[in-house]
């Protein structure tokens, strides 16, 4: 992970300018220690702090085409790299083995279509020397961070985080996911709107085999990498299959074979928490290299302050997530390690949180998990992203790969919908296309553990802790006025305004805090879904357990055995070739 600034149509571009795009730029570092590179032609300054991952030897950025007309500085890692180079029709001459050179010559050939042709989490400025013109793009969910602004002087700025944009930009937002921003027009277009972006009903059978060849695609195509690598493992279903699949493959790939067949596996949680104990279980049953990491309540209170000022959000349920991962991240970091796979994204895409229990029928339930892999940017994408990234680590998270989405998003859902008289709970189709009784991916009761939340699942005492610790910092009082004093996104708890106070401390614009999202929630709920349970709207805490008398239930009927009737057959046959391809619905 990598941080980018970049100040287009400066009117300012004397030496001083230049100085001030550095000392922002040094704001990022932390995103990327390794090397800092900055690029200024006329009105126009790119800047890049950079992570390296591949080609740590010379892939610094700015990078440029042949001409060194095309400079493109990039936040992340393009997947398909060498596809692209391959369907190059000129002859090129490329200076690095970096995945991220190709885009400045993939645009030379087409232009700003080149975006529809990406596969990866990105987001990147090319400037076009040759007309002065620029373009900048995000991937399709947001997985990485990408925010816009503009000065009083006509600039256009760029940055992977806002505290870069904050002090110099009249007004600054988010970069919208799967948008691309041409100076040519002045405006965003959407080049990413695949079917189930329109929320309409799909139709496509449930294929267990289908699903399962596209995430071990999925996850392979994320073990690119020419450094020290992980997993976080929280023992969850989503976490462990990341890693049941990365064991299986990764001597198959250039990582496993430099870096060593056995996988490393990396877990934080309150001393005895149910993530600490399960991860362990996993860890043993796959033989990874497995480091456990503890935190006290105190040193999650502590670190708070921090967390905010790196995630740049007062979201409740994302600060209570993201203070574990920050502590874990360090760690990481201080381990040697800089990339790990996360299993962010199945929840949403599956219907895994526990709310879903109470979908009425599967068009609400089919528009729910669209609208929430929508606001994916908003919460876990920008939890998991900026988490790691404070400390020079890049996560990647392959249940949010394109084909898998669209396999995922694709089928019928009445055979997601939760059923546990039947036995079938939460997420069941993913767990069924994994319940392989020849070559089993993970144990039966791992693969069919109940959702845990990871600021719950981390040690239920983490969220008690910071209640506790709100209620102290905040008085009835204060309460009272937060109408007042934050009229916008207004705090319904001590707890939201404990954080917002530190936010505003920090991000005092009001461009920052509609960069926020708002609303009420229920076990990370949208809004809309609180409609389902009338009690929910009197109990909006974002805590799974907040999931009235579900997180409680047990199921007392066993989990549901497939037959040959109802998903084909208990062995899905050879493992997966990468070379293979998947016929999946195509990528729009």
């Amino acid at each position: 992970m990598c941080g980018i600034l970049a100040v287009l149509c400066c009117q300012d571009c004397s030496l001083s300018k230049r100085s001030r795009v550095l000392e922002l730029s040094r704001r990022l570092r932390h995103r990327g220690p390794d090397w800092s590179g900055l690029f200024h032609h006329g009105a126009h300054f790119l800047a890049h702090e950079r992570l390296a991952i591949v080609d740590p030897a010379s892939g610094d950025q700015p990078l440029f085409d042949d001409e060194r007309k095309i400079v493109v500085t990039v936040n992340g890692e393009i997947y398909n790299h060498e596809n692209l180079k391959a369907g190059l029709k000129q002859t090129h001459n490329f200076r690095t083995q970096s995945d991220c050179e190709v885009l400045a010559h993939l645009y030379k050939e087409v232009g700003e279509e080149m975006v529809s042709m990406l596969d990866g989490m990105y987001s990147f400025v090319l400037l076009d020397t040759r007309d002065n013109s620029f373009i900048a793009a995000r991937d399709p969910i947001g997985i990485t961070p990408l925010y816009i602004g503009w000065g009083t002087d006509g600039s256009v700025w760029f940055s992977s985080e806002m505290k870069a944009l904050k002090d110099d930009c009249e007004q600054f937002q988010s970069f919208p996911p799967g948008h691309i921003y041409s100076s040519k027009t002045g405006a965003f277009r959407r080049y990413y709107e695949p079917q189930w972006f329109s929320e309409a009903l799909p139709s496509a059978p449930y294929d267990p085999f289908l699903l399962r060849l596209a995430f071990e695609k999925a996850v392979v195509k994320r073990l690119m990498t020419d450094v020290p690598f992980g997993v976080l493992l929280s023992g969850g279903l989503d976490s462990s299959l990341v890693a049941s699949v990365a064991c299986r493959y990764i001597l198959d790939t250039k990582a496993g074979k430099q870096w060593g067949s056995r996988l490393h596996s990396f877990c934080v949680g309150l001393k005895g928490s149910p993530d600490l104990m399960a991860a362990k279980e996993v860890s043993d049953y796959l033989g990874t290299l497995h480091t456990e990491f503890h935190f006290t309540v105190q040193e999650g209170l502590d670190a708070i302050p921090d967390v905010i000022y790196h995630i740049e959000t007062y979201d409740v349920t994302t600060i209570r997530a993201s203070t574990p991962m920050f502590l874990m991240s360090r760690k990481i970091k201080a381990l040697g390690v800089k990339m790990v796979l996360s299993g962010e994204g199945s929840d949403e895409l599956f219907g895994g949180y526990l709310y879903f229990h109470k979908a009425p029928n599967k068009e609400e339930f089919h528009r729910e998990t669209c609208r929430k892999v929508k606001d994916l940017h908003l919460y876990d994408c920008l939890r998991a992203n900026k988490s790691t990234a404070a400390w020079g680590v890049e996560a990647r998270v392959p249940f949010l790969d394109k084909e898998f989405i669209n396999v995922a998003l694709g089928m019928d859902p009445a055979a997601k919908m939760i059923k546990p008289k039947k036995g079938r709970i939460e997420k069941w189709v993913l767990r069924n296309a994994f319940d392989d009784e020849e070559k089993p991916y993970l144990p039966k009761h791992i693969l069919y553990r109940q959702k845990e939340q990871f600021s719950d699942g981390v040690g239920y005492s983490w969220i008690d802790g910071i209640k506790a610790h709100a209620e102290k910092q905040v008085s009835d009082q204060m309460m009272a006025n937060a109408p007042y004093i934050y009229p916008y996104n207004t705090p319904t708890s001590k707890e939201a305004y404990y954080y917002r106070r530190i936010f505003e401390g920090l991000f005092p614009q009001y461009s920052a805090r509609t960069t926020v999202p708002g609303g009420p929630s229920v076990a990370c709920s949208t809004a809309k879904a609180l409609e389902w349970v009338e009690a929910w709207s009197k109990n909006p805490d974002p805590s799974g357990r907040a999931a009235i008398g579900i997180h409680e239930a047990s199921y007392q009927k066993p989990i549901e055995t497939p037959t040959v009737d109802n998903v084909g057959t208990r062995s899905y046959g050879k493992m997966l070739k990468l070379e293979e391809s998947i016929p999946v619905v195509p990528v729009q």
